[in-house]
Formats: C-alpha cells, sequence, structure tokens
C-alpha cells in the first residue's frame, strides 16, 4: 500500500500542474484520448476557440478542423504522425466556434502509460494570426518595396556592403551605368570613378563620411561600363542594424547631364542677353547721335551744293567745293554705320546668292587688301538665297576683310565661305535672339594674331577696337552687328591669340528665286511750281532744304513743327506736299500729323524726311506701306528726283477720279482700243490705288494684265511668264523702274517698254532703253495711245528686220 505522504505529494504535484494549465490564457493546453476526443479544456482553449468545456468536451478535436483538411483525413494523420515519431507539429488554419478561422502553431505529443500503453494526447495550440498577418504585410511591403527599387529608372538605386561591394542593383543603375546585375555585383563602387577621383581617394571618402555623419552627397564625373563619362548626383546612406553595427550602405545616383547643360546654356542664354540689352542701349543713343550728325551733315552739305553754283567757272573753288563734299560723304558713311548698328537703318533688300555676290567682290578686296594677302573664295554647290540689301551686305564683307588685313598685319590667307547651314533648338537656347532653322552661312577667316578672350565680348560695341589709335573707327564690327540683327540674322566670333580669327554670319535662307542686280541709274534733275510746306525743327536744316526748293522754282512754306505746320494746313493755303522730318519735338507725331493734313487736303501729298527713323514709320528695317522716305544727308539731285515721283504719284491718283477731258493724241497708225487688245502687260507699280485704277484702265483697253508691286516681284513674274509690254513706274522702292527696264531689255529684246514718271527727264533713258514715256498724271486715253504706238513700233521693226 502506497503511503499517504507519498500519496498527498502526487497530489500536490498534479493539483499544481493544474492550476498552472488551467492559469494560462495565451496557449490552449488540453488533453486528447488515444481516439481523439477532448479529455480536457483550459481557459487558453476557450478563448482562442470559442467553446465552453461542456460544450467540447467529449467531441473529436477534428470540430477545429477546415472542412478540406477533414475531407483529406489531416487530422488523423496528424496523431498518427504523433504517435509515431513523438510529435507532431504544424502551422494551418484552424475553425473557432463561430466559423472564424485563425492560423495556428499546433504540437501534438503523445502520452504513455509507465509501462508504454498510449493512452492520449497531450495537445498545445497557439493563435498566430497577428503574427502571420504580420509577416504577410512584412513580405508585401518588402515586394513592393523591391518592385518600386526594381521599377525605377532615372535613378541608380542598390546596395553596397560596408567593404564598398555593389550587394544588390536596379534596373534603373543598369540603364545608367550599363552593366548587367551579373557583371557588377561583388565588384567595389569605385569602378564607377574616373581615375582622378580614385588617385584623389574620393570613393574611400564618401564612404568614410557616410559612416561618420551618416550621409555623404556630392556631384561629380562617373563612369559607364562603355568608358564614357556623365555628371551625376550622389547620396550614400549609411546602413545600421539594430546594435548599431554598420552593415552596408544605400547608395542614390541620378544622371544630370541634362540639367547641368541645360544650367550651362541658361548661363550662356542670360550672359548674351545681358551682352544684348548692353548693345540695345548703346544703339540707342548712338541713333540719336546719328540724327543730330546727320542733321549737321545736311546743313553743311544744303549750303555748300548751294554754294557751288556762285563758284561756278572758278576751278579752285570748285575743288574746295568737291573736297567739302567728300568729308560730307565720309560722315554721312559714319552716320549710316552708326545706323546700321542701332538697327534704323531701312534696307533694301533683295533675294541674292550670296557666293555670287563674294565672287562679284573679288577685284574689290584684292585692290582693298593688297598683293601680299592671299584670298580664297569657297563656295558650296546648291547654295540657297536669302532676303538681305546686297550693298550693306558687301559694306559687311569689306569690313570684315579689312579687319582680317589688319589683324594679319598686310601678310596672310583670308578665306571667305558661304555655304547652307541649319541652326537647331539646342543651339538656339545658349544664343540670344535666334530662331532655330534654315540659314546661308557667311564665313571669313583670317590667319592674323586674334583676339583675346576679355576683348572678345565686346567687340561689336561700337568705337571699341583692339587696334592702334590710329587704325580704325571701331565701327565696322558694329556696322556687320547691327545690319545682321536687322536682317533677321545670326552673328558669331571664334579667336584664338596668334591662330587667327573667324567670323561666322548667318542669314535666314529665302524660298524665291534671285533678283537681278543693275547698277543705279542717272536722272536729269528738275524741280517745278507746286507749293511744298517744310516741316523741320533744326533751323539750318529748314533753311537749307527751303533754299533747295526755291532753287528748283518750287513755291515754299515752312513750320518748325508738326502742330505749326497743322494751323498752315487749317488756315486754307493751297499745299501740294508736305515735305516733313519724322523726328520733331512736341506731342504731334509728324505721321499724325500727315493723316490730319491729308483729312484737311485729300490731294495734299507727304514725302518724309529722317536721319533717325526710330521705328514711327520703319518697321522691321522697311518702311511702312505708302510711305515716302528720303535720307538725311540727301544732295538736290535726290530731293528733286524724290519730289518729282512724290507729286507724280499724287497727281495720278487725283487723275483716276477725273474723267478724260483731252482730245487723244494724233497720229496713231491704227485706232489705239485695236492695237493694245490682247496684249499681255505687266504692270508694276508700288502705289496700291494707282497700280489698281492703271490696271483698271488696262483691262478696259483689252489688255491681259499682270501685276506687280516691286521690281523683285516683276522678276520673279517674267521668269513664269512672257509679256508684250513692260509698264513701270521709274521711282520703285529698292530697284528703280529704270534697273527693271534695263534686265527685262536683255532677258526680253522683243517686249515694249513703256516708263511712267511724273518727271519728264526721264525721256532721255527712255529713248536710251528704246522705250516709251508716260507722264504722271496720265489718264485712260493717253496710256492706251502710248502703248499702242510702242507696240506699232515693235510690229514696223520686227517687219523691217
Amino acid at each position: 500500500m502506497e503511503s499517504p505522504v507519498r500519496f498527498e505529494a502526487a497530489q500536490g504535484t498534479d493539483s499544481r500542474y493544474r492550476l498552472l494549465v488551467e492559469a494560462i490564457t495565451d496557449y490552449a493546453i488540453y488533453m486528447l484520448d488515444r481516439d481523439g476526443h477532448v479529455t480536457s479544456w483550459n481557459p487558453g482553449a476557450k478563448r482562442f476557440k470559442g467553446y465552453e468545456a461542456d460544450e467540447i468536451i467529449g467531441r473529436h478535436f477534428s470540430a477545429f478542423y477546415t472542412d478540406t483538411e477533414r475531407a483529406e483525413a489531416v487530422p488523423a494523420r496528424a496523431l498518427d504522425e504523433a504517435s509515431r515519431t513523438g510529435r507532431f507539429e504544424r502551422e494551418g488554419w484552424r475553425v473557432r466556434k463561430d466559423g472564424t478561422h485563425f492560423w495556428a502553431h499546433v504540437i501534438i505529443d503523445p502520452i504513455r502509460s509507465p509501462e508504454g500503453e498510449l493512452i492520449g494526447f497531450a495537445k498545445i495550440t497557439r493563435d498566430l494570426t497577428e503574427r502571420r498577418n504580420a509577416e504577410a504585410k512584412l513580405r508585401e511591403s518588402e515586394q513592393q518595396f523591391r518592385l518600386l527599387v526594381q521599377g525605377v529608372k532615372d535613378y541608380a538605386i542598390y546596395m553596397l556592403n560596408a567593404r564598398g561591394e555593389v550587394a544588390s542593383w536596379n534596373a534603373g543603375a543598369q540603364g545608367i551605368k550599363g552593366y548587367t546585375p551579373d557583371e557588377i555585383i561583388g565588384h567595389h563602387f569605385s569602378e564607377f570613378y574616373t581615375q582622378a577621383d580614385r588617385d584623389a581617394g574620393l570613393p574611400q571618402h564618401g564612404l568614410n563620411t557616410a559612416a561618420r555623419e551618416g550621409r555623404w552627397e556630392n556631384e561629380g564625373l562617373r563612369v559607364r561600363r562603355d568608358g564614357t563619362t556623365f555628371w551625376a548626383h550622389v547620396i550614400i546612406d549609411a546602413i545600421r542594424d539594430d546594435a548599431g553595427l554598420l552593415i552596408g550602405f544605400a547608395k542614390v545616383t541620378r544622371d544630370i547631364s541634362e540639367r547641368r547643360q541645360a544650367e550651362e546654356a541658361l548661363q550662356q542664354a542670360h550672359a548674351a542677353m545681358l551682352r544684348s540689352q548692353k548693345l540695345e542701349a548703346v544703339g540707342q543713343l548712338t541713333g540719336g547721335i546719328a540724327h543730330d550728325f546727320n542733321n549737321l551733315l545736311q546743313v553743311i552739305s544744303g549750303n555748300l551744293q548751294l554754294l557751288s553754283k556762285d563758284f561756278a567757272g572758278n576751278p579752285r573753288a570748285e575743288m574746295r567745293v568737291q573736297s567739302a563734299m567728300a568729308g560730307v560723304a565720309r560722315g554721312a558713311k559714319l552716320a549710316s554705320q552708326l545706323l546700321a548698328f542701332a538697327r534704323r537703318q531701312p534696307l533694301e533688300p533683295k533675294v541674292v546668292n550670296i557666293g555670287r555676290l563674294v565672287q562679284g567682290m573679288d577685284d574689290m578686296l584684292r585692290r582693298a587688301l593688297g598683293g601680299e594677302i592671299e584670298i580664297e573664295a569657297v563656295v558650296s554647290g546648291g547654295l540657297w538665297n536669302t532676303l538681305v540689301d546686297p550693298d550693306q551686305i558687301e559694306n559687311a564683307v569689306l569690313n570684315l576683310a579689312i579687319n582680317a588685313r589688319d589683324a594679319m598685319d598686310g601678310h596672310g590667307r583670308l578665306t571667305i565661305e558661304a555655304g547652307n547651314a541649319f541652326l537647331d533648338d539646342a543651339y538656339a537656347r545658349g544664343q540670344d535672339d535666334v530662331t532655330p532653322g534654315q540659314y546661308v552661312l557667311l564665313a571669313v577667316t583670317d590667319t592674323g594674331v586674334g583676339i583675346p578672350p576679355e576683348a572678345l565680348e565686346r567687340v561689336f560695341e561700337p568705337f571699341f577696337t583692339t587696334k592702334p589709335e590710329d587704325k580704325g573707327t571701331g565701327l565696322g564690327l558694329a556696322m556687320v552687328y547691327g545690319l545682321v540683327k536687322q536682317s533677321g540674322g545670326h552673328i558669331k566670333i571664334y579667336s584664338e591669340v596668334d591662330a587667327g580669327t573667324t567670323v561666322k554670319v548667318y542669314l535666314p535662307r529665302a524660298m524665291e528665286s534671285e533678283d537681278a542686280l543693275v547698277a543705279a541709274p542717272s536722272v536729269e534733275i528738275r524741280g517745278g511750281d507746286e507749293t511744298i510746306l517744310v516741316v523741320e525743327d533744326d533751323d539750318e536744316v529748314r533753311e537749307v532744304a527751303v533754299s533747295m526748293l526755291g532753287e528748283l522754282g518750287y513755291r515754299v512754306l515752312k513750320a518748325r513743327d508738326a502742330a505749326s505746320a497743322l494751323a498752315i494746313v487749317e488756315s486754307g493755303l493751297p499745299i501740294d506736299l508736305i515735305f516733313t522730318d519724322v523726328m520733331m519735338p512736341g506731342t504731334l507725331r509728324s505721321p499724325e500729323l500727315a493723316r490730319k493734313a491729308k483729312q484737311r487736303l485729300p490731294n495734299v501729298a507727304v514725302l518724309f524726311t529722317s536721319g533717325y527713323t526710330q521705328n514711327a514709320i520703319v518697321h522691321g528695317g522697311r518702311l511702312d506701306a505708302g510711305v515716302e522716305l528720303l535720307g538725311k544727308p540727301y544732295t538736290r539731285e535726290a530731293l528733286a528726283r524724290k519730289i518729282r515721283h512724290v507729286l507724280a504719284n499724287q497727281a495720278q491718283r487725283q487723275a483716276v477720279a477725273r474723267p478724260e477731258t483731252k482730245p487723244p493724241t494724233q497720229g496713231a497708225v491704227l485706232p489705239a482700243q485695236d492695237v493694245v487688245k490682247g496684249a499681255t502687260v505687266l504692270l508694276v507699280e508700288d502705289d496700291d490705288l494707282i497700280r489698281d485704277t492703271t490696271a483698271e484702265m488696262l483691262t478696259d483697253a483689252g489688255c491681259r494684265v499682270r501685276l506687280a508691286g516691286s521690281a523683285e516681284e516683276a522678276f520673279r513674274l517674267l521668269e513664269a511668264d512672257v509679256v508684250d509690254v513692260l509698264l513701270t513706274d521709274v521711282g520703285l522702292p529698292g530697284v528703280s523702274g529704270l534697273e527693271l527696264a534695263k534686265t527685262v531689255r536683255t532677258r526680253q529684246p522683243e517686249a515694249c517698254i513703256v516708263l511712267a514718271s511724273g518727271d519728264k527727264g526721264v525721256g532721255s533713258d527712255a529713248a536710251f532703253l528704246g522705250a516709251s514715256l508716260v507722264v504722271k498724271p496720265y489718264a485712260p486715253e493717253t496710256l492706251r495711245q502710248t502703248i499702242a504706238k510702242a507696240l506699232q513700233a515693235r510690229k514696223l521693226a520686227s517687219r523691217q528686220h
């Protein structure tokens, strides 16, 4: 019989174990019999599974398994494994009383008697749902982070171990640096640095700084797998474990080459803008100076021309007047250069081939530069045309050539190249006021001393020169700069000390065909008896103009400003033409005076004059439509010719509003109507009203009419069509009517030519060309008779041949 003491001890031990199990709430601890029925139930089991003890004891533990696992006999296999191996341990979904699932960690141990007989099982279950959810979230987070890092293409994001060896590699790293993961993982990250940076210890310095301070940030050149370099922004962050031990580095690299290039381009553009603003300010100043200077020249020139009549027949006095006039011409050229720089010079652009223009300057350049300088002109095939003022471009090339001669001290090689060029967006962004597109390139290169870098930024400033004091005015390059800008082009200088200089001029491509360039005509001086109102604020300039016009036979009124001139207009005095300076003091501007005068006197003609237009009547370097301008300083001949032209055009406008009163001209072999009917007439007239009304006259006469507003437009029409008659105004802007007539006479000798002008003095030029003259204002019948005579004369000449 067991002793009472031992029995009580055993009972005490069992009681303590029971109390221990009953006290545990974080684990379900219960017993199963050998068939798997529940025989005990602790509070932890109740909390996890939701069953009260009396609800579950006696039931099979498979009630805690899912339907799927029961169907697969998982509970029976668990008991079998426990009894065979001594332990069953798994994780899986289990089912609570209310049908919800939880993730459980399960241990089943067999319970055997002292004799080894299986009497049941001890089962311990723990609810790991929260831990599993946390682990799942962690895995999901890690997966998302991995996808994020791998998906980034614009940044190289990778890990280094504590020694600086690459431990991971994302797609951005491969794209930026060119290495695949297999090629770079395990290699030291210093391979991405230039040799100079490696020699300087920069990679290790970056790691040491990150390890010490937690982060290192840097910008510099890095090397790709193919050896090319790129500008990189780099961040290295230290990675430490929970104990603070350094276990590696996180490295982020971004290719900032484009950003850096953009920043450099922005800086260059800003610097160019400042230079441009500076030149613009200087240009406004020089334009104002040129205006006053031209007024002074006009006074001197006008008085010299008036004085020359008093010295007629005195050779010595005539020589002195001519010398003084030569000085005026030099001053006018200086003022013209100032205006060109200020972009205030009214241009006469034509469609030209720069290659032919340069080749045509060969003799001029050789005379200007001397025999010790070798000149070579290189013109590319298929050269495009450009729209420029050919006279101004010739001056520009001559200025550049003379600068080159001085830089070479009279000995060296000058190369002038003409070719096609394209300025792209990337280039334009780094320059000031450059439009991307197609250009004609004119490059002038010398083998001279070059320009120092500190002077290169100032070479376009007027009066700035690197030449000795007596060797140049400093206006040559300034004039070229202004001309190129006003023509819509771009200019760039490349120079190296002791190696030479290249000036590259880019002029916009023109799609039109080339215009013919011929010499300017000479026209006989003729005056008149009309009344002219001279409006000029400078007393001396005004008096010179009044004297010139008086000598030409005109009746002259005068006013010192626009307001005074308007008062004279409103007084009712008859006025045929207003000759007014553009720039005058007062609130009433000259264009406004012209507008109000025409309201009061509809038939009055207006001629502007100026040494500096300041965009009042000139925009984009060209005169506004319908505006007539005589630039200062002007000669007596130029004034006389321009006055007759403007008065004739105004008379023609008036004539179209009146019916024909004169009898038809006698002597025509056939009625004029029959002769001109069916003839093709090219009418060239810049005045819109005169062109339209004359076209109507010709159409009424039965002619087929082609219209052009300029000689340049007429040349283009003549290339596509053959005409019977060229009817052209003499005073066209740009290429004159006489120049046009000479060219047409060469190209189409059989064509009849009729010149229209208000100046009968043009008759001698007409006779020289074998042309007819119709004097403005002409009536429809007068025009028909003139054209008829010209056609009859041509027919007669063809019969004689």
